[in-house]
């Protein structure tokens, strides 16, 4: 590949924009060249291929305005991107000056510019777009979760940065540019949120210093969320990670991940954060997820304020209507991100009950609801008994796995994890049989040891219900089948003091119940 070693004869953005906007300039000769601009890129759409060029500009966080910065900018994207996306990322293809003083893509002339050679994919791919159409599946959150997790499991560990520090930076930023745009946004509103900002960052810069010496921060994708995730072949896959900054992409793991919970909480879809969050707990790819709940808050306000400014930016460039738009995005993401700074007191909530009683599928379907966003930390003993026997969820274990000293294994771990993350101020729903009152009040305990709310749901639904319900289940973690709950019934369950949830009909109103039950408990569930 030609390098630029040689002073080439320059060519304008207007020239090389000409280039590759012209259908001639491709090997594939496509009918049309579409062409997608951001604020420091174009994305030359040529047929079953993508040309990605760098405009020529210098920001406060970036500078292409020379070739040789532009070259660096280019070769890094591809260094970064391709082992994670390598059916995205081609190469790198110099735009060169032949003898004749024409522009070519590829050749053998001096380069003038350089172009990322990518595959095309439909617009419609991006999970932005998957989005609008509703409601994210949970299959396709727990692997966008597997996603966020490889990469943060191989990332570089940076060892020379403070955590405290480096959202420190963040946070001064938030400081000064909303606090310099009151007029655009509530005037009491932003002062309380920068005291806000301010009080959480030092409460938490122990812990935050804390993760940089373990490891934590690392090398990430520095700009994931939605718009950055397309679905290739029905798998997603992360592209377009942030390759200008060094310092802006070396981040504490969760601070990334928190970029993603955040997009998907601000499109109203909180329940697909709290899959991905589950999901993303429990590969636990670098450790500390857990403890580092107590840091979610500050980083999703973050998250939500640098979109914020983002977006101010964007509406100084501007008109009428769309100017209008923009700035009351603005608003929304600034309100989102005092939001997230707001108390809240975690609580416990356990949910037991006999196998096809739904606990499980009840519990997933208000933990999003319940404390600090995205929700609870939801754990659940079947899936904690596979993943202590190094199995995959679907994958059947043998009676030997079910023996009462497994039952005190699996009832440890989530103990253990539930401990963890109240600890971390988190918000916890447990599922498990509780089939014994010793297990009853050994939960309960936990919660009255770390001076938190617990309720406990105690579900009922009839035999034929139930085993009906296990009867049809396919591709789930349990192992529950007829025979199970046929012994299941013989247990003496002893006196049941938690509350009572009538789960005998479909999920909806099985759910409907077990919210009402919790609100009547006093636990306050997010809209």
């Amino acid at each position: 590949m030609p390098t630029p070693s040689a002073p080439p004869a320059a060519a304008s953005e207007d020239d090389v924009t000409a280039l590759l906007s012209n259908p001639a300039a491709y090997p594939e000769r496509p009918a049309r060249v579409d062409v997608i601009e951001t604020h420091c890129a174009r994305v030359f759409l040529a047929g079953r291929e993508a040309y990605k060029v760098k405009k020529h500009v210098r920001l406060p966080f970036l500078d292409f305005s020379t070739l040789e910065q532009r070259h660096q900018a280019t070769s890094r994207e591809i260094e970064i991107n391709q082992p994670h996306a390598p059916a995205i990322y081609f190469g790198l293809v110099p735009i060169t000056r032949d003898a004749s003083g024409a522009l070519r893509l590829g050749g053998q002339g001096r380069p003038v510019d350089w172009a990322v050679h990518m595959r095309r994919f439909e617009q419609n791919a991006l999970l932005a777009n998957q989005a609008q159409k509703g409601p994210l599946p949970d299959t396709l959150c727990k692997a966008i979760a597997g996603v966020a997790a490889r990469i943060h499991g191989t990332a570089a560990i940076a060892t020379d940065i403070d955590g405290a520090q480096d959202i420190g930076t963040v946070a001064a930023q938030l400081t000064s540019t909303l606090g310099a745009a009151r007029e655009l946004l509530d005037c009491e509103a932003v002062p309380a949120f920068i005291g806000l900002l301010r009080n959480n960052l030092e409460r938490l810069s122990p812990l935050l210093s804390t993760r940089s010496s373990a490891g934590y921060l690392r090398r990430c994708h520095g700009d994931l969320h939605l718009s950055n995730i397309v679905l290739i072949d029905g798998d997603p896959v992360p592209f377009d990670a942030l390759e200008f900054s060094e310092e802006l992409a070396t981040i504490d793991v969760l601070y990334d991940l928190a970029f993603l919970l955040m997009d998907l909480d601000n499109r109203n879809d909180r329940h697909a954060a709290n899959v991905v969050l589950n999901a993303y707990c429990v590969i636990a790819p670098v450790g500390g997820e857990l403890e580092g709940l107590a840091c979610l808050p500050l980083f999703l306000s973050c998250r939500a304020g640098v979109r914020a400014i983002v977006a101010l930016e964007r509406s100084a460039q501007l008109q009428g209507s769309a100017r209008e738009a923009e700035e009351e995005s603005v608003r929304n993401l600034t309100r989102l991100a005092a939001n997230y700074l707001a108390p809240s007191q975690p609580v416990l909530i356990a949910v037991g009950g006999l196998s096809g009683t739904g606990k499980s599928t009840i519990a997933a379907g208000f933990a999003h609801r319940v404390g600090a966003a995205p929700g609870a930390v939801h754990l659940r003993s079947d899936g904690e008994r596979k993943r202590l026997f190094d199995v995959a969820e679907t994958e059947r274990l043998g009676p030997e796995h079910y023996r009462a000293e497994v039952f005190e294994r699996v009832y440890g771990v989530l103990l253990d994890k539930a401990r963890r993350a109240l600890a971390a101020g988190h918000s916890v729903v447990v599922d498990a049989v509780f089939a014994k009152a010793e297990e009853r009040a050994v939960i309960e305990a936990v919660a009255s040891a770390l001076g938190v709310r617990f309720v406990g749901l105690w579900l009922d639904a009839p035999r034929d219900t139930m085993m009906q319900r296990v009867g049809g289940r396919q591709g789930d973690a349990s192992d529950a089948d007829r025979a199970v709950v046929a012994q299941q019934l013989t247990y003496d369950t002893g006196e049941i003091t938690w509350r009572r949830v009538d789960t005998s009909g479909a999920r909806a109103c099985s759910l409907s119940n077990a919210e009402a039950v919790l609100r009547a408990s006093g636990i306050s569930l997010a809209e």
